[in-house]
């Protein structure tokens, strides 16, 4: 008998293991290289009294991913079918919001894709990042979905061996260290690093094109609801792990020799310099792989899963009133549909323009004013949807996910307001 039942056991593990997807590249999507910089600089300041943060961090977008699939599979319709069901404001803010928001961000991305590879082998920076965007076309627009998860799950793999690793090799005799991390309060000066440290840890738009992937996984009813949960909490725990490492690293190498860690996405090329230093070539190039693997996972992510949104954008725009056009998106057409198509060129092209600007501070801070607003709206609406008649009794939140859903979008609007006093100052 335990022969048997333990071969059965087993293969079911694997079955559920392959199930995971989804939320692998939800979750890796939304840690960028800007994300990777600002955990670090939070350790190489404060060391490990932070670890703490991006453990909250993670569980805060457990929560947000759990509610967005809930309110698909539960509905059997798409995020965007529920905002236009509140009314024509979620439509307005979706519509400027999605095209100011890409084409700063189609920037951003290419530009961060491309520090590593011209760092490794030479060249000018805008070929490179050029050469990124129109790789993330070719793969996101002749591909399917199957495909574009293989490629990001590589890139999550890449991503969690180099940096694990490098954090492994620094914590070598420093293991009692990092264990305070879980016990200190808030160090001076450091609250906004705190809150950025906990709203960082991959949340992006992206977050509300989970619903819209695991429909395309084939997941598209309430009974795949415990492996929606399953797929989001393994996720969320392999990203939080990564976080942590880009913590210990920041820790053991920025703190430890007193460097000063540049803003931005150019940061991380400041501690490839670091382990050039301290360890040679051979790791630097290593770390190299590791960040064109975290830029261009969340490159693709956002090719794909936001065009799949303003696919279901236009055609529930289109479709009569009282109606939806969700099956659209279900049935795997959005990736074939001209807006999927269009909005594919938008991140793509239009964007090069800024790579030509030699100090476009004034985009990319609007860019950050802008981001740190979505999720509050995000927070904001599945609380209504979720506590309403759109979805049944029994999927509806209970006290735990509202509050915290609430205290999710209280903390991204703390957030943005702090963007919008940078922008002020």
């Amino acid at each position: 008998m335990d022969g048997p039942t333990g071969e059965v056991d087993a293969g079911a593990r694997r079955r559920r293991w392959r199930l995971v997807g989804p939320g692998i590249v939800v979750a890796a999507t939304g840690v960028g290289a800007g994300d990777l910089v600002a955990t670090l600089v939070a350790g190489g300041r404060f060391g490990y009294a932070l670890l703490w943060a991006a453990v909250v961090g993670c569980v805060v977008k457990i929560v947000l991913a759990e509610a967005v699939g809930r309110f698909h599979l539960a509905t059997g319709s798409t995020l965007f079918a529920g905002w236009r069901s509140l009314g024509s404001w979620t439509t307005a803010y979706f519509g400027v919001y999605v095209l100011v928001w890409g084409f700063v961000y189609g920037a951003s991305a290419m530009t961060a894709s491309a520090l590593p590879l011209a760092a490794l082998f030479g060249g000018d920076l805008k070929p490179w990042a050029v050469g990124c965007g129109v790789a993330g076309l070719l793969l996101v627009g002749l591909g399917r979905y199957a495909l574009f998860e293989k490629v990001v799950t590589v890139c999550v793999g890449v991503m969690f061996v180099v940096v694990v690793g490098l954090a492994v090799l620094l914590l070598v005799d420093r293991v009692p260290g990092a264990a305070g991390g879980f016990a200190q309060g808030l160090p001076e000066g450091s609250t906004v690093y705190t809150l950025g440290l906990i709203g960082g840890v991959g949340g992006t738009i992206t977050m509300a094109a989970y619903g819209y992937w695991i429909n395309a996984k084939g997941w598209r009813d309430s009974t795949w609801m415990r492996v929606m949960r399953w797929d989001n909490r393994v996720a969320y725990a392999t990203t939080g792990v990564f976080v942590l490492a880009m913590v210990v690293v920041g820790a053991e190498l920025v703190h430890a020799v007193g460097a000063d860690i540049t803003s931005g996405d150019a940061g991380l090329l400041d501690l490839d310099e670091l382990l050039r230093e301290r360890y040679g070539g051979v790791l630097s190039a290593v770390f190299l792989v590791g960040f064109f693997a975290t830029s261009f996972s969340s490159l693709l992510g956002v090719w794909n899963g936001v065009s799949l949104m303003v696919a279901d954008f236009w055609a529930n725009l289109r479709a009569p009133a009282g109606q939806e056009a969700s099956a659209r998106v279900a049935d795997g057409t959005a990736e074939r549909s001209a807006p999927f198509r269009l909005f594919l060129l938008w991140l793509t092209f239009p964007p090069i323009a800024l790579l030509f600007l030699d100090e476009p501070f004034g985009l990319i801070v609007a860019y950050g004013v802008l981001g740190s607003f979505f999720l509050p709206f995000l927070a904001v609406t599945l609380l209504l949807l979720l506590n309403s008649d759109r979805t049944p009794r029994e999927h509806r939140s209970g006290p735990v996910s509202n509050v915290a859903l609430a205290a999710s979008g209280l903390l991204f609007l703390v957030l943005f307001v702090d963007q919008l006093t940078d922008l002020a100052g």
